[in-house]
């Protein structure tokens, strides 16, 4: 089943490289204008660390169909960093959106709780009108090494929906290539989410960042709701996006790699 009621189980060796929620907004153009000096005096003692980068902005076309179109280069526009001290949180704020992201993700209440003062200060001194899209994404890495799997097959740690033609009989997982499957789908009448699931070889970030010889799988989830929503309801779609990850993920994985990711 590609959503599983299987109950939520914390996991000792979740495969869980990184997550990221993400709130957009109607653009509040003080944001780029000025230093949020507010926001980050009332997060400053979680996240002390601050940055500020420029993200160049795409450029615009005017005058389309006519005589003489023209593309206006615009804006640059400002992303305010604010980091744990141990870098493994980030808050991330520009004119359009605010996100929290973690390389350190040990469950759901831990980051509901990082999510909290951010999300309640920046309500509080910037007043967005209302959340335009609140979005949950879960970057998960499974290693069969990490979980002592070398040498068992894909097959009998992911289920079918995800796996494409590595379930078929006479396909040898060291002779494919590429293999990925992409899904999007309704999960309620307000909450979509598109899925990314393939085994893969990872590449360091940086420009001569070495290719990692183990194979792993990634199961790449980024859910949403879109439309008007009143942000005092974020918070609870918040959960509820958590709700349909918990069911996806749990229906991706099969009791061997259940087991080998150690339930508590």
């Amino acid at each position: 089943m590609l959503f599983s009621k299987h109950p939520r189980t914390v996991y000792t060796n979740a495969p869980a490289h990184e997550v990221i929620c993400q709130f957009r907004f109607p653009t509040i153009l003080t944001i780029n204008e000025r230093e949020p000096a507010a926001l980050q005096e009332a997060i400053r003692e979680d996240f002390p660390q601050f940055a500020r980068k420029e993200d160049a902005a795409p450029p615009q076309v005017e005058g389309i169909g006519g005589p003489n179109p023209q593309v206006r280069q615009q804006k640059a526009v400002s992303n305010y960093h604010f980091v744990s001290t141990d870098n493994l949180w980030k808050i991330n704020l520009t004119q359009n959106f605010l996100a929290l992201s973690t390389l350190r993700y040990t469950g759901w209440e831990e980051f509901a709780r990082e999510l909290d003062r951010p999300l309640a200060e920046f309500i509080r001194i910037y007043k967005p009108a209302y959340f335009e899209r609140v979005g949950l994404r879960y970057v998960n890495i499974l290693s069969r090494e990490k979980l002592a799997l070398q040498g068992t097959p894909w097959s009998e740690l992911i289920t079918p929906p995800y796996l494409g033609p590595l379930t078929e009989p006479d396909v040898r997982e060291e002779d494919v290539l590429n293999c990925g499957v992409d899904l999007q789908c309704k999960l309620d009448s307000s909450s979509v989410g598109k899925i990314h699931a393939g085994p893969g070889r990872l590449r360091g970030n940086r420009p001569d960042g070495q290719q990692d010889p183990e194979v792993k799988f990634i199961f790449d989830m980024d859910l949403s709701m879109n439309g008007k929503m009143d942000c005092k309801l974020s918070a609870g779609a918040m959960e509820t996006l958590h709700a349909h990850a918990t069911e996806l993920f749990e229906g991706a994985v099969t009791d061997a790699l259940r087991a080998a990711m150690q339930p508590e």
